[in-house]
């Protein structure tokens, strides 16, 4: 009982001290995690992921296809925020808190397949990262893709970049941008 009152104690003590240390502080998106922030946020994810679902191995088989197809889903969701080349450097993935990560880092690639599979599916809550699983086979299939992809981004060659920034999404801005050009090279409206 007296190792109880003294953990309350103890607790209460550490929450008062945070609540007057941080009062006054602000919210911002615009500063980087602390490294304590980022080992608890880490921590508490490898916590909440279910031991079932961190030991799932991807069922998708390393085919050309496969890869492909992981690769066009990466081009057409994931890049606008981790970008082509997985390494998060880009205007939306970096105005995030956290920002994206560099999912070619070993802080992602050691992650097993399975908790690359949950983190796709049900996203990151308090993160930009959202929720992809439809709840389909098809659309878990599209997961475990991606996640086969993510296990090759390290590997990534010049020419896959090429090949997935035609695919990437673009605004009605560009896409008018680039009407024009091909307008303006065909020699229309001169």
């Amino acid at each position: 009982m007296k190792r109880l009152v003294c953990f309350g104690v103890a607790l209460a003590v550490l929450v008062g001290a945070i609540a007057v240390l941080t009062r006054g502080m602000g919210f911002t998106a615009r500063g980087k995690p602390s490294s304590f922030e980022t080992r608890l946020a880490l921590a508490a994810r490898r916590w909440a992921t279910p031991g079932s679902i961190r030991r799932l191995t991807n069922p998708v088989s390393a085919s050309p296809e496969a890869l492909k197809d992981g690769m066009e889903h990466w081009a057409d969701h994931c890049a606008t925020c981790h970008a082509n080349d997985g390494s998060g450097e880009t205007s939306v993935g970096r105005s995030f808190y956290p920002p994206a990560p560099d999912m070619r880092a070993s802080r992602t690639q050691s992650l097993t397949d399975g908790e690359l599979f949950y983190i796709i599916e049900r996203g990151v809550p308090l993160t930009g990262m959202p929720a992809w699983g439809t709840g389909t086979p098809d659309g878990e299939r599209d997961s475990w893709e991606i996640v086969r992809f993510i296990r090759h981004l390290p590997k990534l060659t010049p020419a896959e970049i090429a090949e997935m920034e035609k695919l990437n999404p673009k605004s009605a801005a560009q896409i008018e941008m680039e009407h024009q050009i091909q307008d303006f090279l065909k020699g229309k409206g001169r």
